[in-house]
């Protein structure tokens, strides 16, 4: 008997899909790290849900058995972050909530989604960039930006081949299902993170009957766009930084930066003035303006984040330390950009799923909003959110347009939301929430992104345990702390 997938060019999948039995095996012993007791396989899906006769394509799963049988609910499977495992565990996720309350009562399931790990892997020619890296390019070098990602384009198409077009967020829920469905299953319960958020909220929109518990944790916006989602970063980061610059403002006594919010974000931009005066200082600048982003997400860390502006303007001034100086103030600062540059092949999954929607062509669009962004959003990286992508240059068309969101038949889930989370926006949270009619658990005050249990938020986890293992929802809007609080430094008297 075969089986009618959603889908805007479904097809009936033959019943031998269904009744693949997995042959679980234990990890090498030379793989195992810290916990043990995880199981590992692999089964076939169709590399095209549309024409599955065609070629097929592998999944890696991995299982943890529920600890207490006598209270098993089910199976309970995870993604997180990407798209493309940008942070993902895939199959290692059961592992990382072995030692909570889930392992009592769900089968962990992890897998590596297709394109990724030990799945059927979707690779990309390595392109390396050859324009410079800068936090502020002038529009000299917008057309070398845009040729640096239309040769990375090229590079995805000419490795991608055939698979490509078939790395989507709709294909990696109907693989959850088909997961469901070897498995024996009637429902499955899920977490998603970041991308894994969307994906959670694609497979309830596809799979309604089969969904049961769902948590939606660093959420993209529902109604976004890629592009858009690329652009909200920018205001996220900037909210932090605003934050943290009417903090300092209002302790100028401990930090000198000035009072008040526009003192302070005057201050930075002395700051970054001075360093790109230095020899090298296109480079010192562009580290700052990422130091400034990173480091206001995290609240622990404002009073570091003062000292190190306020170091800066001393050492890059005229008769200061000078550029070694700096560079030691901003050694730990990491550069950001969304290349490879070892090896020649890479996985390209994040530039097949964000090309799931529409991308302008016109490149003015993008060198205008870049203009905007030097202006506006400087820190964190902000430009490079507005420069061209990938999809600029598309070589191929989706299979399908992108689910349209919605939650009809499956049970009321919740969604948990930093409000200073810099990857992904606040208002996506929100608008995930109210979309889905979810309940939303806000970390107040927080930069945290990814949280329950891998963020060692106790004070998240315990609400969302509470969910997941008894199915007790927390109230509409709570909040709850975040884990890293501002320092404790007095105001100024006023």
């Amino acid at each position: 008997m075969a089986t009618i997938w959603p889908g805007t060019d479904a097809a009936p999948v033959p019943e031998e899909f269904h009744t693949q039995r997995p042959c679980w095996s234990a990890k090498p012993l030379a793989e195992r790290e810290g916990f043990s007791g995880t199981e590992y396989a692999t089964i076939e899906v169709p590399r095209d849900y549309a024409d599955p006769s065609g070629e097929r394509i592998t999944l890696a799963i991995s299982r943890l058995r529920a600890a207490d049988p006598a209270r098993r609910r089910g199976i309970l499977l995870a993604v997180n972050g990407g798209p493309g495992g940008e942070g993902g565990f895939g199959r290692a996720l059961p592992e990382r909530f072995a030692e909570t309350e889930l392992h009592q009562v769900y089968d962990l399931i992890g897998f590596d989604p297709r394109g990724t790990g030990e799945s059927t892997r979707l690779y990309a020619e390595v392109s390396v960039p050859t324009a410079p890296f800068d936090s502020r390019p002038p529009d000299s070098a917008f057309p070398q930006l845009a040729e640096d990602m239309r040769q990375r384009e090229l590079a995805c198409n000419r490795a991608g081949g055939a698979l490509r077009r078939h790395i989507s967020t709709r294909n990696t829920a109907r693989d959850m299902d088909m997961i469901r469905r070897v498995l024996g299953e009637a429902h499955l319960s899920f977490v998603g993170y970041a991308y894994g958020a969307y994906v959670g909220a694609v497979y309830g929109s596809m799979f309604p009957a089969h969904l049961d518990r769902s948590v939606l944790d660093s959420c993209v916006g529902p109604r976004w766009t890629w592009r858009e989602q690329f652009l909200w970063q920018g205001d996220a980061v900037h909210r932090n930084v605003s934050h943290w610059a009417r903090w300092t403002g209002q302790r100028h006594t401990v930090f000198g930066l000035g009072r008040g919010r526009g003192q302070v974000l005057a201050a930075v931009e002395q700051a970054a003035d001075l360093l790109e005066r230095q020899p090298g200082g296109v480079r010192l600048r562009t580290l700052f303006d990422g130091a400034v982003g990173t480091r206001s997400a995290d609240r622990g860390r404002w009073a570091e984040l003062a000292e190190v502006v306020g170091a800066l303007l001393t050492a890059a001034a005229p008769g200061g330390a000078g550029p070694r100086a700096c560079e030691e103030l901003l050694s730990e600062q990491a550069t950001w950009r969304p290349a490879d540059s070892e090896g020649t092949m890479r996985i390209g999954v994040l530039e097949a799923v964000t090309l799931e929607h529409e991308w302008p062509s016109d490149l003015e669009v993008y060198y205008n909003d870049m203009r905007d962004f030097r202006k506006s959003f400087p820190y964190g990286y902000g430009v490079l959110r507005a420069q061209p992508w990938v999809g600029a240059f598309r070589t191929f068309q989706p299979a399908e347009p992108p689910t349209l969101l919605r939650r009809d038949g499956y049970p009321t889930g919740l969604v948990v939301q930093a409000d200073g989370d810099p990857m992904d926006h606040y208002a996506g949270g929100v608008a995930m929430a109210e979309l889905l009619g979810h309940r939303l658990l806000t970390v107040e005050d927080a930069g945290e992104h990814e949280i329950y249990v891998l963020g060692a938020n106790p004070h998240v986890d315990a609400v969302v345990h509470r969910y997941l293992v008894d199915g007790r929802l927390p109230a509409e809007n709570t909040f709850c702390r975040g884990v890293s609080p501002r320092p404790d430094i007095p105001a100024d008297p006023t």
